[in-house]
């Protein structure tokens, strides 16, 4: 189209009469004839400039190029479907769901009938699918249309969430069902001591007050580890900042949890010193947790061993080590689950939680450290845990027992016998 069939002929015809009108009212023709000019360019310029197109237009014209570009490298996987067929994939979808996605429709590379639903109805939304990759998975898929032809379809892994709320529903079932069993025995001994008042013999009488009794420290012990529990968890992103003497702290939290009873079974060894950093109160639960678990299930003849020394050059040791029944290799990654007993019965019978290596994983993961399980059934088992050491000076094997006449073991090759 020429320019002058764009010229615009009214603008300039209203600048005409315009130019006649400032000439009448007296204005200088000098001044009215560069106003008429100006006028005139203007149109001229206007004339010649295409007009613009809509920006629906704009938006029907995206480059599917550039958009491929831009959602490439995205760790969300990310589609864009034209008319509900796959016109893109990133790195990300192709990896999920294979790179035949692209250019087959989206309601067959999805399959599930919610995100079909969700694409049928070509309207922006969110459907929640199961299976999608593999049988447990949980995704969320969410359609924002980009313009009448395009769409953009992300998709976001809610399976670890899923997780963490069915393991919290589990917390919750297996605590509540924990604290129910001691009640229920305290409460049902007392409903019989107070009918049948006069009626019980005082050695019966004697007997259902001690079930009451070690019930009522069961339910103590449960309730205190729960408590601690979560005041590691709510911890856990927080570092420790006090400098801890390993030897004093070792030494007195094993003597603790062996108490009078169990003392002269307790075998306590030092090969270094070290220094850490680290909660006092959570390294010693850690050190009483172990050992109580060595000498309620370690034999009652045998000794439980607890030797304190240096792993590596930046690692301080804490073995515990028992001489009992040994745990089969399947059941040791389950554990520092919590809840979790190897032998119910007997867990229970001795006053277990079921809480105290999960407690004692936790505590060990705040301080930054390791914690191995090691066992073989019939010999015992030996738990160990790793701390880094808090400077490099404490490396030096200062506090070392001279008496050792020189013994001075590779760390790594120093095992419990």
């Amino acid at each position: 189209m020429g320019m002058g069939q764009n010229f615009p002929v009214a603008g300039i015809a209203l600048a005409a009469v315009t130019f006649v009108a400032m000439i009448l009212l007296g204005v200088d023709a000098v001044i009215a004839l560069s106003v008429l000019l100006v006028w005139v360019g203007s149109l001229m310029v206007a004339a010649g400039r295409p007009p613009e197109p809509p920006k629906a237009v704009v938006r029907q014209q995206l480059d599917l190029g550039s958009i491929s570009d831009l959602i490439e490298n995205f760790s969300t996987p990310l589609m864009i479907t034209e008319r509900n067929t796959i016109a893109l994939a990133n790195r990300a979808a192709r990896t999920m769901l294979g790179p035949h996605v692209v250019g087959q429709d989206a309601r067959v590379a999805l399959r599930q009938p919610e995100a079909i639903s969700l694409l049928n109805e070509n309207r922006n939304g969110e459907a929640i699918v199961r299976g999608l990759v593999r049988r447990q998975d949980i995704w969320q898929i969410n359609r924002q249309a980009i313009n009448d032809r395009l769409a953009m379809l992300e998709l976001t892994n809610q399976t670890a969430e899923a997780d963490i709320s069915r393991a919290h529903t589990d917390f919750v079932a297996n605590a509540s069902h924990e604290l129910r069993t001691p009640l229920a025995a305290i409460l049902g001994y007392v409903e019989t001591l107070r009918e049948d008042e006069g009626k019980v013999d005082t050695p019966t009488a004697q007997k259902f007050l001690g079930i009451i009794e070690r019930e009522a420290q069961r339910l103590h012990a449960l309730v205190s580890d729960l408590m601690s529990l979560s005041r590691v968890e709510a911890e856990k992103h927080e570092l420790p900042t006090e400098q801890i003497e390993l030897a004093p702290l070792v030494e007195r939290a094993a003597r603790d949890a062996a108490g009078s009873a169990r003392m002269e079974r307790l075998d306590i060894q030092f090969a270094a010193a070290p220094r850490v950093i680290g909660d006092l109160q959570q390294l010693e639960q850690v050190v009483r947790n172990l050992v109580d678990n060595a000498l309620k299930y370690g034999a009652d003849d045998r000794p439980v061993r607890v030797v304190l020394d240096l792993a590596t050059a930046d690692q301080a040791r804490i073995a515990v080590e028992d001489e009992g029944e040994g745990i089969a290799p399947e059941q040791i990654p389950h554990l520092t689950r919590r809840f979790y007993r190897t032998d119910p019965g007997r867990s229970r019978a001795s006053g277990g939680t079921g809480l105290g290596l999960a407690i004692v994983k936790h505590i060990v993961e705040r301080h930054r450290g390791r914690l191995d399980i090691t066992s073989e059934l019939g010999k015992g088992t030996r738990v160990v845990v790793r701390l880094p050491l808090a400077e490099q000076e404490a490396l030096t094997a200062e506090g070392i027992d001279e008496d050792h006449d020189g013994d001075e073991r590779e760390p790594e090759t120093q095992q419990l016998s």
